[in-house]
């Protein structure tokens, strides 16, 4: 997800690199650029759903035990 965000600010850099003065090129920076990637970066982390930890039984977290017959 975040190659989009990636390739989004090299589009924007070049773009700013070839405007014709200066104040161009940072109005195109901040507001093509800088504003959208934050608000882009902000809406990927709300939306991506949470990781929860979900305890794991002994029988299910060592199965490969079940497998060695040799003991400890």
């Amino acid at each position: 997800m975040y190659i989009v965000a990636i390739g989004w600010a090299y589009v924007v850099l070049m773009l700013a690199l070839t405007a014709s003065s200066l104040s161009r090129a940072l109005g195109v920076l901040v507001f093509l650029g800088i504003l959208p990637l934050l608000l882009f970066a902000y809406l990927a982390g709300k939306l991506m759903p949470r990781r929860r930890s979900v305890p794991v039984p002994d029988e299910v977290r060592h199965q490969h035990d079940a497998t060695d017959t040799e003991t400890d």
